[in-house]
């Protein structure tokens, strides 16, 4: 849902003040991590990452040397266990503090993340929401924290994997037990002599050829092959997972065995428009969009670029479009050719189809003018366009 990134593309009215708020962002992005392990897409791909797993990811504003910086919270730092009623009809449910009319007013969290050891506090502190992001896909409304995508699926997980379980059990002991030496005359001898038997060697080594006593076969195992049968209880149960997560089953376990073109195309096609629905709903509304403005403005504020007009209209600043990573296609000519059609028949901006490929056609078109100025001045040609030689003997 992340993949190599999702950008912002200012929509400031004056083009060269769009290309400043963009390139500032541009040079903030490697130091946005407070703690100083991530960008700000790495960043964004942990907390997407915490949403899935956890249900849900918090994240924090901070302020240092003139810079906001992002830190990224724990889930189980919230105080999930505090409730509480407070004067004014506030109320804390969940470690979340809220008005009278529901909204947002606080975070109640451990100061240290849990399982720190010795260094771990206890200690609690109150942040603003204002300060604080959080991420989680809500399922209902008025819902307050986030659940775990894999909660409808952990039984099944579980079974799945007691199955697995018991295959690989069965196929050790079926590998285990090479033969049986058979008492053919039934003359097993005296207790004493079956008990040195049972620890003499009975393995087999490459080439070797053994004397059994009179009266004795050998009959080899013979281990059970694991059957259609399990194989499709193992298929049919990862469906099952995959649905339950809203996966198609081809991206959940990348078996490809039972697919074809059309099918897996038409099969991406719709898990494609719920990707895109949560990268623009849930993950660029709640976390990617707030920190654009607490950036932006943060930068207005501390002298970093010059904003007139900003205190009476700030929107022309804060406002972007954010450009996503397109997914590949496995025939990504007719998709080229398709989109061509669309903007000749006027159905499709250029502009629409650059950014569906999660390019900025400001800098796109910049370098094509670029290495189209450096192909002419070093006389080269492409894609069958004459080169400035030719052109020159044309002429003559």
């Amino acid at each position: 849902m992340v993949g190599g990134g999702i950008k912002p593309q200012s929509t400031h009215p004056d083009p060269a003040k769009a290309e400043e708020l963009n390139l500032l962002w541009e040079h903030w992005t490697p130091q946005a991590d407070a703690d100083g392990g991530l960008d700000f897409n790495g960043l964004l791909g942990l907390a997407v990452r915490g949403m899935v797993i956890d249900g849900e990811s918090f994240c924090s504003f901070g302020f240092e040397n003139g810079q906001l910086k992002l830190r990224l919270i724990d889930p189980d730092q919230i105080d999930s266990s505090r409730d509480q009623q407070l004067t004014g009809g506030a109320n804390i449910i969940q470690g979340i503090e809220l008005d009278r009319s529901g909204r947002r007013l606080a975070y109640h969290l451990f100061r240290d993340r849990i399982g720190l050891g010795f260094a771990w506090s206890q200690e609690r502190v109150r942040l603003p929401a204002s300060e604080v992001l959080h991420l989680f896909n809500p399922i209902v409304a008025g819902q307050l924290r986030g659940l775990s995508w894999f909660a409808p699926v952990l039984l099944r997980l579980a079974d799945l994997d007691t199955a697995h379980d018991a295959q690989l059990v069965r196929q050790k002991i079926a590998a285990l037990l090479t033969g049986f030496i058979i008492d053919m005359e039934g003359t097993g001898g005296s207790l004493a002599e079956s008990v040195a038997d049972s620890f003499a060697e009975t393995s087999l080594e490459p080439g070797e050829m053994r004397v059994l006593k009179s009266g004795q076969d050998v009959r080899f195992s013979e281990p059970a092959k694991v059957g259609a049968e399990v194989i499709d209880f193992l298929k049919i149960t990862a469906r099952e997972i995959a649905a339950g997560l809203g996966l198609p089953y081809e991206v959940l376990t990348g078996d490809l065995s039972d697919v074809n073109y059309s099918s897996i195309r038409a099969g991406l096609v719709e898990w494609r428009r719920q990707v895109d629905a949560l990268q623009r709903n849930v993950i660029i509304h709640k976390f990617c969009r707030p920190i654009w403005r607490r950036f932006i403005t943060t930068a207005i504020l501390t002298g970093q670029i010059d904003a007139p007009g900003f205190e009476r209209n700030p929107e022309p600043y804060l406002s972007a479009n954010w450009l996503t990573r397109r997914f590949d296609w496995v025939d990504p000519k007719k998709d080229v050719e398709a989109e061509i059609a669309a903007i000749n028949a006027g159905l499709m901006s250029r502009r629409q189809a650059v950014a569906g490929r999660g390019i900025d056609i400001e800098d796109l078109d910049r370098e094509i003018a670029a290495d189209r100025d450096r192909a002419k001045d070093l006389k080269l040609a492409f894609g069958g366009e004459p080169t400035a030689s030719d052109k020159e003997v044309d002429d003559v």
